[in-house]
Parts: structure tokens; sequence; C-alpha cells
């Protein structure tokens, strides 16, 4: 690794040396009334050596930026599809930074007129990487498939997702975090169209100015807003099959009438699907526990996504935006639990529990955003506040058959019910002073009340009594206030950008039933942050760029891993949390290369101490019973690289195509013995898109995954392929997608555990083969419209009306 950014740093210094001294342009185009012209095409060639030609487009605030030879004379020609093309000349002189232009309208353009510009599916931006949802949309019926899909991305069976290491990524929405458990979030990007969002954010080694919490890194989900100019929507309607159904049906409007701008977004969806997990774990030298689950997850979700965005002034900017969802999550359970001899193979007992549940649970998130422009070259203070409040109740009947000894059935219902307030308040302002160098600071306060209340009662004839080893109730409050500074500075072609975050942060549990486990934590850190970034050069006219990436984060436990009363699953397993827990601190080092804001090749590390660790451990009294707890078992040190290519699309046919190792190395104690081991992993993933012919496009996209790790277990070799064929209809406004999900059904692994006094096996599998189709038919009014396709080319189609 040393040896690694010893070889980069010779690189950037090496390249530095290459460039002569240039003047950075920045060009910004405007309609008369100062609204910014976004996607026009600008065109500037050197006057006194016309093959040095430089296209750019205009960014979301109608600027485009070069960097020309100094005191040289050039010619801009700026176009865009609905204004007049505007031809002027250029000295760069160096005395201004800034150029303005007014472009007029052509009113010599009749009927509608389409723009189609090709944009890439993944492009970096400084520290983060874009995600362009768009073509992956088209196939997905929510969300949470896109998530799915975007390569890199890996989604595992319990919704977690994961980027570039063993820690799951921390998902926000709209730049907020979303503090809900796992299975909350999934439920949350499920009911989300896949046709509401605009772009999905990747940042790896996230800045000072985002949380310090999560070192898995952080996936932000962009919710469209609304469109520029006129009246659109579209339909979405459609149904996949698996060993189970799936429908589901949505509408999506988006409007502007001159500074006012809205969206509304409806959903809804019948959903189910089945999970089966077979377990064998072995508890004494003769003896062995198997256990046959079976799981299935019907439900139904409605969502709302409502929002308003108004330009108060040239400088002022309003937006509110708001989310209902409601889901009706049912789920039916039976685990056949067999105990037996291991040579004979001899059945000493079984019973089978049988567990039905039916959940309802709504959520609201509201959020009001102000931008105030500082200046023109970008400054700006951003505040935003959201309140977020989510409250589910469960409803639960259980039954336990004893097949052997054949005793006396025992049954029971449970009642449980928890809900969740989370506010959040920040403010940021970034600065832009001379000589390229920007300020960025701000402050952010959160505030999270949890209330969980849960009731068992056992039924022996009539008779109904509380059932004390599964009920309890707790109350959990907590709050982090954070500030952070962080300064970028643009040397050339060499930006480098520092800073650091302080979060202090406030826990505190109430246990109150079966008893008083009361905590309180209290405790303040600093997480410096760092970023380099240098051109090396250019390869056949595009740019290289070279990153350098260190920060420091935190990952916190929740109150369930720390709360220690334990939770019953059935009479072979109970959990139970840990309230000495620490949290445990990762650093991580990231070198990367990208061509032409491409990521192409990335190389990491992480160091990651006092982990905690999802354990298992058997009840020394008992054997046959074990508990799943967590522990600060000790310290991993994790090396990754990640290689991500594609072959220059031509007029039909592109892929993307990339493979990620990870390579951990763990030491630590369990059960007060000491804990060592090596293990690599590959994950492939690739996307491809074939164009039949104006209307029809196929496209294939997948993951496989060898020699998997899930915590403490080893996985099996698995994966996922995707099939999708897609068609337009009625002048290009009906699209229809026949979709294959999980075409070979390989999206299904064998687990192993090995470790201290656990050994256990088993396999889990779900309904993830399905075939589907959706139907989306596109309506109204825009004047210019831009249609995201995976690569970038620098020619537009036009067509006309």
């Amino acid at each position: 690794m040393k040896n690694a950014i010893l070889l980069l740093h010779l690189l950037l210094g090496f390249s530095s040396l290459s460039f002569a001294q240039t003047t950075p342009i920045s060009i910004q185009l405007t309609e008369s009334n100062q609204s910014p012209i976004i996607g026009a095409t600008i065109r500037i060639v050197n006057r006194t050596d016309t093959t040095k030609i430089l296209n750019s487009t205009t960014d979301t605030v109608g600027i485009a930026r070069f960097n020309l030879a100094a005191n040289q004379q050039y010619s801009m020609t700026a176009t865009s599809i609905g204004y007049k093309t505007i031809i002027k000349g250029i000295n760069a002189t160096g005395k201004q930074s800034l150029l303005k232009f007014v472009m007029e309208t052509d009113n010599k353009l009749l009927g509608d007129v389409v723009v189609t510009a090709r944009k890439p599916l993944m492009t970096q931006e400084d520290d983060k990487t874009i995600v362009d949802p768009e073509p992956i949309a088209n196939t997905s019926t929510s969300a949470y498939e896109i998530m799915e899909k975007i390569p890199g991305l890996f989604v595992d069976q319990d919704g977690n997702i994961y980027l570039s290491n063993s820690a799951p990524a921390t998902i926000y929405i709209n730049g907020r975090e979303q503090k809900m458990s796992t299975a909350d979030i999934a439920a949350i990007l499920k009911s989300l169209p896949p046709n509401s969002i605009e772009k999905v954010e990747i940042l790896r080694t996230p800045s000072a100015k985002y949380d310090a919490s999560g070192s898995g890194g952080v996936v932000n989900v962009i919710l469209k807003k609304g469109v520029k100019i006129g009246f659109t929507g579209s339909v979405n309607a459609g149904m996949n099959q698996g060993h189970y159904g799936n429908q589901f049906i949505g509408v999506s409007l988006n409007n502007s009438n001159g500074k006012l701008t809205s969206f509304l977004n409806l959903n809804y969806s019948h959903r189910n699907s089945f999970e089966q997990i077979q377990t064998t774990r072995r508890f004494s030298t003769d003896k062995e526990i198997f256990q046959n689950a079976y799981t299935t997850y019907p439900g139904n979700q409605a969502y709302i996504g409502f929002g308003l965005g108004y330009e108060v002034s040239k400088k002022w900017e309003l937006n509110y935006d708001a989310r209902l969802s409601y889901n009706q999550n049912n789920s039916s359970a039976s685990n056949e639990s067999t105990i037996r001899q291991i040579n004979s193979l001899e059945v000493l007992t079984n019973n089978i529990n049988t567990t039905n549940s039916k959940g309802n649970n709504y959520g609201i998130n509201q959020g009001i955003n102000a931008k105030y422009k500082l200046d023109t070259l970008g400054s700006e203070w951003t505040t935003d506040v959201s309140y977020n409040y989510f409250n589910n109740q469960t409803d639960q009947a259980f039954n336990t058959t004893y097949v052997l000894p054949s005793v006396s059935n025992t049954a029971g219902i449970g009642d449980l019910g928890n809900n969740r307030n989370f506010i959040s308040a920040q403010t940021d302002v970034k600065y832009k002073f001379p000589h390229k160098i920007t300020l960025e600071t701000g402050l952010k306060a959160t505030y999270q009340l949890f209330r969980s209340t849960t009731t068992y009662y056992t039924k022996i004839g009539e008779q109904q009594n509380i059932d004390v080893s599964r009920t309890n109730q707790f109350n959990y409050n907590e709050s982090i206030y954070a500030t952070y500074v962080q300064l970028s500075k643009t040397i050339g072609g060499f930006i480098l950008k520092a800073g650091t975050r302080l979060e202090n942060t406030n826990m505190n549990g109430h246990q109150l039933i079966p008893s008083d486990t009361s905590f309180k934590v209290k405790r303040t850190d600093l997480f410096p942050y760092i970023y380099l970034s240098q051109k090396l050069g250019k390869i056949a006219g595009y740019e290289m760029r070279a990153y350098l990436v260190h920060r420091r984060s935190i990952t916190r436990p929740v109150y369930e891993y720390l709360n220690p009363s334990p939770r019953f699953i059935d009479q072979y397993l109970y959990e139970a949390g840990n309230p000495s827990l620490r949290p445990q601190f990762t650093r991580n080092f990231e070198a990367n290369i990208s061509i032409e804001d491409r990521p192409i090749f990335a190389i990491g590390r992480n160091y990651t101490q006092d982990i905690f660790t999802n354990v298992i451990y058997q009840n020394p009294s008992n054997p046959s019973i074990a508990y799943r707890t967590y522990d600060n078992l000790g310290k991993n040190q994790e090396t990754y690289f990640r290689l991500l290519g594609a072959v220059p699309p031509g007029s039909r046919y592109f892929f993307v195509a990339g493979a990620q190792f990870n390579y951990n190395d763990y030491n630590g104690l369990y059960e007060n013995a000491p804990l060592k081991f090596q293990r690599g992993s590959w994950t492939f993933f690739t996307f491809h898109q074939f164009k039949l012919d104006k209307l029809t496009n196929i496209s294939l996209n997948g993951f496989f995954r060898l020699k998997g790790q899930q915590q403490f277990y080893e996985l099996s070799n698995f994966g996922n392929l995707n099939l999708n064929i897609n068609r337009q209809f009625f002048n290009k406004k009906l699209m229809a997608t026949l979709s294959i999900n999980d075409v070979f059904y390989t999206n299904k692994n064998n687990f192993t555990i090995n470790q201290g006094s656990i050994s256990a096996f088993g396999f889990r599998q779900g309904d993830t083969r399905r075939v589907g189709l959706n139907l989306r038919y596109n309506f109204g009014f825009r004047k210019k419209e831009e249609r995201n396709n995976p690569f970038n080319f620098e020619n537009l189609e036009r067509s006309s009306n």
C-alpha cells in the first residue's frame, strides 16, 4: 500500500511538470430573465491554431469551464436548441475569469423540438461517483431494484447496501440521513417509483461536510424536483412473477410555471416473496440441531411524494418536499427444529414453530431547504430542516407443536409497537475566494426519540398469561451536534481539499420491562479529512486525473446492540445486546484514477479498531441453546481494489464491466481465545446494452461474487443476471419492457461459520427469479428535453414535429 501511494505521488509530481501556463475561463449562458440555460453546447477554437478545439456543455447554473492558454485569442460558438447561435471572440488575458452572454429565443422554430444528449452511466465528481439511473430505471420496478442493478453496488439478502468494504453504506435521501433500520429503509426504497430518482451519489470516502457515522460510505438518492419548462408526466404499471407475484402502478407529474416548480409522485404496489434458510449447528461431539425455516412476505405499499420549489429572487431559492409512505407488511413463517445424533442420525427431539405476523407502518418525511447565492462564482449559503416520523404496529401469533416427544402444544400472541421521531437541522456556507480558494463550513444538530413496547402472552387452554421471556419496553434518546470546516485550493491542474469535523454524541437508553438497565453515553470526537486531485495528462484526447483521499469515521452502536434484555427467537435461539459495547473507528485511504470524469481504477485500505461484530455464543448450561449478541472483538485490516472499464459505444452496442477484490485480515479474541483469519473475495459486475433499432433496446446486467463474506460467515459463490428488452411505441411516448431477473436462479448461497465453539453451516435462498412486464407512458409538453443514456457523445440526435 505504501509503495502504491508513493508511486501515485511520483506520478502527480512528474505530470505537473508537463503543463503549460493556462488561464481558467468560465462562460455563463442565460436567458433575458437571467434564468440559466442548461445543456447548451460551447465550442472554442484557437484562432492561431484551428486544430485546437475545446467542447463543453453548461451545468445547472448555465456555466461551462475551460482552461485556455494565456494571452491567446479564441473564437467561441454557443448553441442550444430553441435559441439563436452566439459567435464571439475571447481574449484569454486572465483579467476576467467569468464571461456572461444572453441567448435570444429563436422564434423561427416550429413545433416541439427534442434534444437527446447522451450522458455517462457513471461519472466522477471530486470525491463522489454520480450515477445516472435512467437506463436502469427503464427496466426496474422500484428504487430498490435500481440499487441492486448499479454496477459496483452490492445489496445483500437483508437489504444492506455495500460499496467498497465489509461495512454497509449509510443511506441518504435528498442529502438527509435516514435514521431507520435496514428493513425500514428497504421498505422505503421499494415504495419509491424508479423514475422518481434524478441521480444517485456514491461517496466511498465522504468529506468533512457529511456525518462521520458509517465507515461503509454513503449512498445519497436524489429525487426529482420538477422541470425547468412546461408540464410533463408519466404513468407506470407492471407486474412480475416468481414463485409469488408482484403488481404495481404509479403516476409522476412535474410542472413549472414561471418561478414555481412542483412535482407529485404516487405509487402503489402489492408484493409477495419467500425466503428459506436451512441451518445445521453442532453443539456437542455427538449432537447437532437442524432447522428449516420457510417464510413468506405478502404486503402492500403506498407512497406519495410532493414538492414545491420557488425562486424568490435571483439569489433566493426555497424548496419544500414531503413523503408519506404506508406499508402493510405481513409474514408467515414455519420453522422445523430437530435435534439428532450425528453418527446415527437418530432424531431425539422434533418440533415445529409457526408464526403469523400482520404489520402496519407508516412514515412521514418533511423537509424545507433554503439557498442563497452569495455571488456569481458559486458561493452560497444553504439551510435545511427536516422532520421524520415512523410508526410501526405488528400483531403476531405463534404456535409450537411438539412432535417428539409428544406433549401439549404451546401458543401465544404478541403486540409489537414502536415509533421514531427524528429532527435534523443544518446550515452550510460555501464561499469562493480569489485565487481559487474555497471555504466550506457548517453546523448540524440531530435529535432522535425512539419508543418501543412489546408485549407477549402465552395461551394454555383458555388461560392467557404474560410471557416475560419476550415482553420488553424501552425508551431511547440520541442527540448529535456537529461542526465542520474545510478548505480547498486549485493550483493549475492540482486540487487540495482538507478539513475536519467535530461531533458531540449523547445517547440515553432506559429499559423499563423486564428490568431497569439504563445507560448513558457522552463523547466528543474529531474526524480529519484530506483530498488530493491531480491531472495526469491526456490519453487519445481524454483527460486523465488521479485522486487520493483519507477519512476517519465512526460507527455507533444502536440501541438494539446495547439493550441487554433477552429477545426470544425460538426454543434454541435468543438475542441480547451488550451495554459495554464501544463504538468502532475506521481510517480509510483510497487512491483512484478516472478518465474524462469516468472512474476506472481504485485501490484502498480500511483500518478498523474495536470492530463490533454480530457473534453467536452457546449457553454454557445448555449447549443446545445459542444466543446472538455484539462484541468488540478486535481489529480488521481490509485492502481492496476496484477496476471499471467500458468499450466505447458505437451506434448500437456498448458495455460497462468491472471487478472488485476485498482482502480482510482479522485479528482479535473470541471466547477469550485468539482469533485470526485472512480471507479474500471477488465481485464482478457488468452492464450491457444493444440497440436493435431506433425503438428497441436489449440490456443485460448482473454480478457474480466469489468466496463472499458476511461478518464471520463464509459464503459460497453466487450471483445474479438480469435480462431486459424494451421497445417504444406511439411516437416514443409508450415504453414496454419485458424483464427476467436472476435468469439462472444463482442468487442463493451456502454459508459456514467455524469460530470458537460455534460450528454451523446452512443454505439460504429467496424468490429472486422473476419474469415481468412494465409499461410506461409519457405525456405533457417540454420545450427542451434531455434523455439520459449510458455514454457521452459529442453529436446530438434531433427530431422535430
